[in-house]
């Protein structure tokens, strides 16, 4: 029996280094595409900001190309997650530039938007254009989905580990073997050094250094890692409310960004600063060196929540990371912990609390910020999760089983 399924699983590695390697490739390619394309249109917004005069007119934009050719693709990861948990048709065929393009306008806005769900969305889409493999290979098409998401985010983020098990978590369901790790851990490397050679601009942050673990210390990160899971719960409830609000105000799906689009060309004007504009990558790389102002996490999440509920495209993840580093960094002037973990916590406990996928968020801090802090990653990680209720920034995501309500 166990030499059996040996054989087995050593078939299983050899089919997916080449499904992997099929799949791993192009992602990584499209990865590098749209980071060169971001960090383009991110650095030419900076030195023409006259163009955010034009976010209403990007927003109708973006709500007519959805409305008369994405349709379904609008639904994005969570069409994702409908074709993993009952399958009925391939992805579409033009989810992966619709998304690219979409949300390469909306950062050429200055929209506050993140890039994550670009990743998956593409790392999903193409995996999907190679799911008729599986049947020669015999292989079950929730792997190739999984192994996409993977894929995509660790391309798009530089972190391997981490997306091989975010896809895991995101997709946690017992339909899918432990087996299923080998074509997401396969798929994300490939895809990681692919986009790696490329010397696509990823992002870089210094090394944190951890502490002596003691009781006192471990109070103070219960008190904040709960604060980090309630103000991830808080973004998914304005987020809910600013779309249903958004629903009720706009009815129609074209009108509804160029709406929202006035609105937030006003707030940047009265803002007159570009702090809060797309990802934020500068202040939340100050964060870890310098306090940030105590009201920065709450106006990006509360810009954020609106901008992507009003149609505009890209992703939260980035966005969260700002919320929680920010408010780390500015917790650390009354919590006697130094500022750069206080941010590194911060940044990594808001994403979990808000995707339920505490372990690759560890996983994600070990890569990004390196070793000596990972049981500090864990614990923040996990009690996020705990105080963050039970939904997600992903609506049609499976119920959060580890929470206090």
């Amino acid at each position: 029996m166990v030499k059996q399924n040996l054989i087995r699983l050593s078939q299983d590695v050899m089919t997916w280094l080449l499904l992997g390697t099929v799949i791993g490739v192009p992602i990584g390619l499209a990865s590098a595409l749209f980071l060169y394309s971001l960090d383009f249109v991110s650095h030419w917004r900076e030195s023409n900001l006259w163009i955010i005069v034009f976010t209403p007119l990007v927003g109708l934009l973006i709500g007519y190309i959805y409305s008369n050719l994405g349709k379904s693709s609008e639904s994005g990861t969570n069409l994702i997650l409908q074709e993993y948990f009952i399958p009925s048709k391939t992805l579409p065929k033009l989810m992966a530039p619709l998304i690219l393009v979409n949300t390469l306008l909306s950062h050429l806005v200055g929209a506050s938007a993140g890039r994550e769900g670009t990743a998956i969305q593409m790392g999903a889409a193409i995996a999907d254009r190679f799911h008729f493999l599986g049947e020669k290979f015999q292989q079950n098409r929730a792997l190739f989905l999984t192994a996409g998401i993977g894929a995509g985010f660790a391309s798009l983020f530089g972190t391997p580990w981490a997306g091989a098990i975010f896809a895991i978590e995101l997709l946690r369901s017992k339909s899918i073997p432990w087996s299923g790790v080998i074509p997401a851990l396969i798929s994300s490397f490939v895809a990681y050094f692919t986009c790696l050679l490329t010397k696509a601009p990823h992002t870089h942050y210094k090394a944190v250094e951890g502490l002596q673990f003691d009781s006192t210390t471990l109070i103070y990160l219960f008190a904040v890692s709960a604060l980090f899971g309630m103000v991830a719960l808080l973004y998914v409830y304005a987020h809910q409310f600013f779309k249903s609000l958004g629903v009720v105000l706009v009815r129609s799906n074209i009108w509804r960004p160029f709406f929202g689009g006035i609105v937030i060309f006003i707030i940047f004007a009265i803002m007159g600063n570009t702090r809060f504009m797309g990802l934020g990558i500068p202040s939340i790389l100050d964060s870890f060196e310098n306090h940030a102002p105590y009201y920065d996490f709450m106006v990006k999440l509360l810009l954020t929540a609106f901008t992507l509920a009003f149609g505009f495209k890209g992703g939260e993840v980035t966005p969260l990371f700002f919320i929680g580093a920010t408010l780390g960094s500015a917790l650390s002037m009354v919590v006697p912990i130094p500022i750069a973990l206080m941010a590194a916590v911060g940044f990594l406990a808001v994403f979990a609390g808000a995707t339920k996928t505490y372990i690759a968020c560890t996983i994600m801090g070990i890569e990004l910020f390196g070793w000596p802090a990972a049981p500090y990653f864990l614990f923040v990680c996990f009690i996020a999760v705990l105080f963050s209720g039970k939904m997600s920034i992903y609506g049609d995501h499976p119920p959060n089983k580890i929470r206090l309500f």
